[in-house]
């Protein structure tokens, strides 16, 4: 009859085989796992202080327990030491500073050691499952999973990938989708982070980029690379909007996509509840892309705006709920697709905007240069709209302009550089007076005018500037696109992002790397107070020396 501890090792053997076949881990792991639990039910007995180590053979199950003690001369820690006499006779030729084994009986684990052990061996395995799960998913992001649905909790829904678990959070589902359970599904993995409670596989039904990966599995030419998804939006279950590009001019981006009979985006529209796609020829060319992703609607001209970042797209009057499409959908879609801000507007608000702007500049040349309304409508006309253009324009092209000569071109440009000084001195003072200080004036970049907006927003000193991001003094405003709720209201506008107020100066289009500039000059002040400090303590040996030498 087997001894109580080979009875133990063969039921922990025969535990440690079966369960790194069921859950696919290397046995070594479950092995190693068996000897640290053997090594405490070791401790327990003999001492907890003792350095106890175990070794069990994967095949036969023998067991060797042992003690590491370290030779010293005069022992303090009786656990871990020993004696060079002692130790001679556990191992010939010990000396001081060696570390030997002195070997221990096997011990009997009973029924609670057993248990504890089992309960190491668990862990452990619970543990390299975690990790293996973790390793087999973390490099597939960006991936199309297929699985089951197992539960839906809290309106989330929990997929079983097999060998681990997903969650499809309630964002990420597609509208009015109905999840249950048992049926198979299809995701995009978004992400895969590491948790205490196993690796969490975050998916995705709502991405744009779950119905690109579909596109790709459906369109060979997709998946070979000689057609290209440039870009892609979602509004998900009810429209989308792709733009594609051939890298071979014998294909039709557009027509391989759609397939035969629409049988190829039919296959992608089901996966997706319905959504209706369209798919946009993408261009280089901003203006011909927008044009191509406002589709169905008819656009008479675009106008980019690359200082302020808009685009504004003019379209006919019986266009213009077809441009915007419902509840602002298809320009919103293009904006994403774009990644422009595009304002839509009629023929007739255009006229009306371009006839205001006019009059708006032409009415600032009169007043700021002291010309009549003819000369300042001619300078609008020729294409001026600020004074600093006037200003510091070459002379030949000023001179240029049909009815100016050289004489007038000379004139309007001291009168522009005069009414820039003026403008330069009322803002002085509005800054003055709003108690910023005269240190941040001296700092690139910043001009009057913008000296004048921190002070509003509550910033007057080096240390008020310092302490700011780059992209809260610079950052521009995004908003939405222009659109109405029906043809017969006023334009309305709203944010893109929530939240997204911009920077301080985002209304100047300073660049990242004036920003960065301006936010290093500000703290330039910090690194020199640092200066004395370091080089008070050799000024003051100098002067030591200076006396002694007296």
């Amino acid at each position: 009859m087997a001894s109580p501890i080979s009875a133990n090792r063969a039921e922990l053997l025969a535990i440690a085989n079966s369960v790194a076949n069921e859950k696919m881990i290397d046995k070594s792991i479950v092995i190693e796992a068996m000897e640290e639990a053997i090594q405490k039910s070791a401790r327990n007995r003999y001492g907890a202080e003792n350095d106890i180590r175990a070794k069990l053979d994967p095949n036969t199950g023998d067991l060797r327990l042992w003690r590491v003690v370290e030779v010293v001369e005069e022992v303090e820690d009786y656990f871990k030491q020993v004696s060079v006499e002692q130790a001679q006779k556990l191992q010939d030729g010990a000396v001081v500073g060696d570390y030997i084994v002195d070997p221990l009986p096997p011990v009997d684990l009973g029924r609670i050691d057993a248990q504890s052990a089992k309960q190491v061996i668990f862990q452990k395995v619970r543990d390299a499952e975690r990790e293996r799960q973790f390793e087999e998913f973390k490099d597939r992001a960006g991936e199309i999973i297929t699985g089951v649905i197992k539960s839906v909790e809290f309106g989330h829904v929990i997929v079983n990938l097999g060998r681990a678990e997903g969650i499809i959070r309630r964002d990420q589902q597609i509208p009015r989708e109905v999840a249950r359970t048992g049926e198979r599904i299809r995701a995009w993995i978004s992400k895969v982070e590491r948790s205490n409670r196993g690796p969490q596989i975050f998916l995705s039904r709502a991405h744009p980029e779950f119905m690109k990966k579909l596109f790709a599995q459906e369109v060979p030419e997709i998946y070979d690379g000689i057609i290209e998804i440039k870009a892609a939006a979602r509004d998900p279950g009810s429209r989308a909007k792709i733009g594609v590009i051939s890298h071979d001019s014998s294909i039709d981006p557009v027509g391989a996509c759609v397939g035969m009979k629409g049988s190829r985006v039919q296959a992608v529209v089901q996966e997706l509840q319905g959504e209706k796609i369209d798919i946009i020829p993408w261009s280089e060319d901003t203006a011909t892309f927008i044009v191509n992703a406002l589709q169905p609607a008819t656009v008479s001209r675009v106008v980019l705006d690359e200082e302020e970042g808009r685009i504004e797209v003019v379209v006919p009057d019986d266009q213009l709920s077809l441009a915007i499409g419902r509840r602002g959908q298809n320009v919103r879609l293009a904006s994403q697709l774009t990644d422009s801000q595009i304002d839509i507007m009629t023929e007739a608000e255009s006229s009306e905007k371009r006839q205001k702007e006019f009059a708006e500049r032409s009415k600032m040349f009169e007043e700021e240069l002291d010309v009549d309304e003819t000369l300042s409508q001619l300078l609008v006309a020729e294409g001026f709209t600020e004074m600093d253009e006037v200003a510091y324009v070459e002379m030949a092209e000023l001179a240029g302009i049909e009815g100016f000569d050289e004489e007038l071109a000379e004139e309007l440009q001291s009168r522009a550089i005069e009414a820039l000084e003026r403008r330069e001195a009322t803002y002085r003072e509005a800054r003055r007076e709003l108690g910023v200080e005269d240190a941040l004036a001296d700092i690139p970049h910043l001009t009057e005018e913008m000296l004048v907006v921190l002070g509003k927003g509550g910033i007057k000193t080096l240390d008020d500037l310092a302490d700011l991001a780059t992209d809260e003094l610079i950052a521009r405003k995004r908003e939405a696109p222009r659109r109405r709720n029906n043809t017969d209201g006023p334009p309305l506008k709203r944010n893109v992002r929530e939240g997204d107020k911009g920077g301080v100066l985002g209304e100047f289009g300073l660049s990242e790397e004036q920003g960065n500039e301006i936010i290093m000059a500000a703290r330039a002040h910090w690194f020199e107070d640092e200066e004395p400090a370091e080089t008070a303590a050799p000024a003051a040996e100098e002067a030591a020396d200076a006396e002694s030498s007296q």
